[in-house]
């Protein structure tokens, strides 16, 4: 009896010396080190953490100056003679941001202030169309069931699959029929539908809008436009600063089209110039007008950018929620 008695007590006490390990290992990392090691720990996590920065930072400055660079080499460019920009490259403006921008002005066949208003116009028509109707068809998707529902959303990532210059050589093809030549109808009316812009927008409500608001809503009697307008819309405005950045930034740089639709001199837009300046003759090309048309060019890309981006942060933090 005195062995087993003896053999039960060494088991409970190995038991709790087991027990016990854990613990001390918890109160070594709560602070039980010795002050020694505590700062050998402190030190190499410090080290650890800088060079963590040190990286992180170096790779951000990289891709930075990569995006900052080329603007830079642009608006120098533009205030330097053609003769001076074929030397190489300088960091320092040069003093013919004046000439440059009369030489611009002065070509006759060139209408620098109509083409910047008829981007402006097909561009904004086209990115309004495009983010309205596009959110317009993702909710009908996303809140009705109806028969064929499923069918018209694989039929619209179908579409997103095709091309776009395959299309538009039989939009070329009707325009011409329809007499709409040198028009700005063909341009803007088939961004109504938008693939694309459909689909991320479909993605983007199925994450922020909740059916339970629409919903009450319906009880409250509210119609199905209102509740578009004035819930649907606000939930969805970082979706759609987006992407109305992306189609506007599209259709100011779009060249094909236009270059297809539009032959009056009345009627082209930015790239349509830009093309008619790098096509010039070779005794008037002049590196400094063009690089002073890219510099007028990129400005209202970025108003509008600084513009939506403000949107974006904007509807993130407010919502339609007010109150």
């Amino acid at each position: 009896m005195k062995n087993t008695l003896v053999m039960k007590m060494n088991s409970n006490a190995s038991t709790s010396n087991k027990r016990k390990a854990p613990e001390e290992v918890i109160d070594s990392y709560k602070g039980n080190q010795p002050p020694s090691l505590k700062s050998k720990h402190l030190k190499s996590a410090k080290r650890a953490l800088i060079v963590r920065r040190i990286i992180v930072y170096t790779v951000l400055v990289l891709l930075t100056l990569l995006c900052v660079v080329p603007f830079y080499i642009m608006i120098i460019n533009s205030t330097r003679a053609n003769a001076d920009i074929q030397k190489g490259f300088s960091f320092l403006p040069g003093d013919s941001f004046i000439e440059n921008w009369k030489n611009l002005l002065s070509f006759s066949s060139i209408q620098i202030g109509t083409a910047i208003k008829n981007s402006l116009f097909i561009s904004f028509s086209t990115a309004i169309l495009t983010c309205y109707f596009s959110a317009l068809t993702a909710y009908g998707i996303y809140m009705y069931r109806f028969k064929g529902r499923n069918f018209a959303f694989m039929f619209i990532l179908f579409v997103m699959m095709i091309p776009s210059q395959i299309s538009a050589m039989g939009l070329v093809a009707i325009a011409y029929k329809i007499n709409m030549v040198n028009t700005f109808i063909p341009l803007v009316v088939p961004a109504i539908a938008s693939p694309v812009t459909f689909f991320y927008i479909k993605q983007y409500m199925e994450s922020v809008l909740s059916k339970e608001i629409i919903e009450s809503a319906r009880i409250d009697g509210a119609s199905e436009i209102r509740i578009f307008h004035q819930m649907v819309l606000p939930i969805m405005k970082p979706a759609l600063a987006v992407q109305f950045i992306f189609a506007f930034v599209s259709s100011w740089n779009n060249f094909f089209m236009p270059a297809l639709i539009l032959t009056d001199s009345g009627k082209q837009t930015i790239p349509l110039i830009f093309n008619l300046l790098r096509s010039s003759n070779p005794a008037t090309f002049d590196l400094g007008v063009i690089y002073m048309l890219l510099t007028v060019a990129i400005v209202p890309l970025l108003i509008v950018y600084l513009v939506f981006s403000k949107m974006i942060i904007s509807g993130l933090t407010a919502g339609s929620v007010k109150g």
